[in-house]
C-alpha cells in the first residue's frame, strides 16, 4: 500500500549560516533506513564542514548554485543539474553565490549523523 508523506520534518543543519533541511523520507520523518530524501534551502555564504560519508549522495539543484568540493576538484552545480558523490569520498558543500541554493538530496542508505564523519 502506498504511504502518503503529509509533511516533512525540519532537522538540524551543520554549517556556518542557518540552512533549512526538510526531510520527507528518512530515519527521522518516516523511519526509513534504506534512503533519505530531503529538500534543502541554503543562503548565500553557507558552508558546511568537509565530510567522508558512509552513504551515496545524489543531489538535484532546483534553484541557485551548489558548490561541491572534493579531493579531485571543485564542481559548481547549477539549477537543473545534478551531482553524484559516492560513499567514502571526502566532500564539502557550500553555496557561495548570491542566490544561495534550493536542492533535493537523496542519500542511500539514509542520512544519519553517525554516518557522515564530518571533519573536526
Amino acid at each position: 500500500m502506498p504511504t502518503l508523506i503529509r509533511a516533512p520534518t525540519v532537522v538540524p543543519a551543520a554549517g556556518s549560516k542557518p540552512k533549512v533541511i526538510q526531510e520527507f523520507v528518512g530515519r527521522v520523518n518516516s523511519g526509513t533506513e534504506a534512503v533519505s530524501i530531503a529538500r534543502m534551502v541554503s543562503p548565500e555564504g553557507w558552508r558546511e564542514p568537509g565530510q567522508t560519508p558512509e552513504f551515496d549522495e545524489y543531489t538535484l539543484v532546483l534553484r541557485g548554485s551548489l558548490r561541491v568540493e572534493s579531493a579531485s576538484g571543485v564542481i559548481d552545480v547549477g539549477a537543473g543539474q545534478a551531482v553524484v558523490v559516492p560513499r567514502g569520498e571526502w566532500v564539502r558543500y557550500s553555496t557561495p553565490a548570491a542566490e544561495g541554493a534550493e536542492y533535493v538530496a537523496v542519500c542511500a542508505p539514509a542520512f544519519a549523523p553517525e554516518l557522515v564523519h564530518r571533519d573536526a
